[in-house]
């Protein structure tokens, strides 16, 4: 049966995320919550970039910008004592949305390597702001007095209480994007990646079409940076340099591009190899860049396009 191999993956994936907290209790080995909420987190950066990359065909390398800006809101409201997550985290995502819109604006003029330049160079500069932000930090970074506040609602303080809501966000991502993608809205921006002059030419205003995926994918990552401050208590300017947009785009890539829950895969998999093979060398890099160009040669479609392929052959 077609699906099978992949179904039973992603189900078994959501499964032990589930259970990590537990896991970590039993074991008494905190780290496993920390690597939990990490992957977690990144997972829906991964997600976000994969509506424009994935669906809409927009490699973006300045992606983790958003999450940047997600961040330091966070950060900069703590700093001037404005702790309550009521005010934060709607603003962080206004904040990630608006930034998104300009600089959507600005890239989504050019296609190909163009594209992929500005996406890298307005990320760039958002990197050397960051930096020279003297007054938060600059290059040593910002910590966070304390986590948002929800006062009775929930205590991020408490890591299992952040560890499931990240969990639960994660889930909402995910359903919010298997909504857009198989809406009139996704199948626009899909039709837009294979032949936007014919999109146009039957009525689609694609540049509109296309911003407002950006806005979104924009929006989405900068809750994953909102997430990401709540569970370092830090933030510094590293969050927005371009090599985290490309560790996004390894994830997406890995797990398999245009696929709904191959972004979650591929940051799964992605930083557990990088965690245990960092437990057996320092140059676990060279040793992991191999392994995802096998990947990228030998499971087109990422790990979940390689998993497909088994069941129908199987079928």
């Amino acid at each position: 049966m077609v699906g099978t191999r992949q179904t039973f993956v992603i189900m078994g994936v959501f499964a032990v995320l589930a259970l990590i907290p537990a896991i970590a209790a039993w074991t008494d080995v905190p780290f496993y919550g920390d690597l939990g909420r990490r992957l977690m987190i990144l997972a829906i950066g991964a997600l976000s970039l994969n509506l424009i990359m994935g669906y809409g065909g927009m490699i973006s390398f300045g992606h983790a910008a958003y999450m940047g800006i997600g961040a330091y809101t966070v950060g900069i409201c703590a700093e001037h004592e404005v702790v309550s997550g009521f005010i934060q985290w709607p603003l962080a995502l206004a904040v990630s949305a608006l930034f998104a819109l300009i600089f959507g604006v600005i890239s989504l003029r050019t296609r190909g390597v163009y594209f992929i330049m500005i996406t890298l160079a307005l990320a760039q500069m958002m990197y050397f702001l960051g930096v020279s932000l003297d007054r938060y930090g600059g290059d040593d970074g910002l910590p966070l007095a304390q986590p948002s506040d929800f006062g009775d609602l929930i205590d991020l303080s408490d890591k299992t209480s952040l560890y499931y809501l990240i969990f639960a966000l994660l889930l909402l991502c995910l359903w919010i994007s298997n909504r857009l993608v198989n809406s009139r809205f996704g199948m626009v921006i899909q039709g837009a990646r294979s032949n936007e002059a014919r999109m146009e030419a039957i009525g689609f205003p694609t540049f509109r079409y296309r911003l407002t995926a950006f806005v979104i994918a924009g929006t989405m990552a900068g809750l994953a940076g909102v997430l990401l401050a709540n569970h370092t208590d830090f933030v510094n300017p590293d969050m927005m340099h371009w090599t985290r947009s490309g560790d996004l785009i390894i994830m997406v890539l890995l797990g398999g591009m245009g696929s709904l829950a191959g972004p979650i895969i591929g940051a799964v998999v992605y930083l557990v190899l990088e965690h245990l093979l960092s437990e057996i060398t320092e140059y676990s890099h060279l040793i992991l860049g191999p392994i995802l160009i096998l990947v990228v040669l030998y499971a087109r479609g990422g790990l979940l396009g390689f998993l497909t392929r088994r069941d129908e052959k199987d079928g």
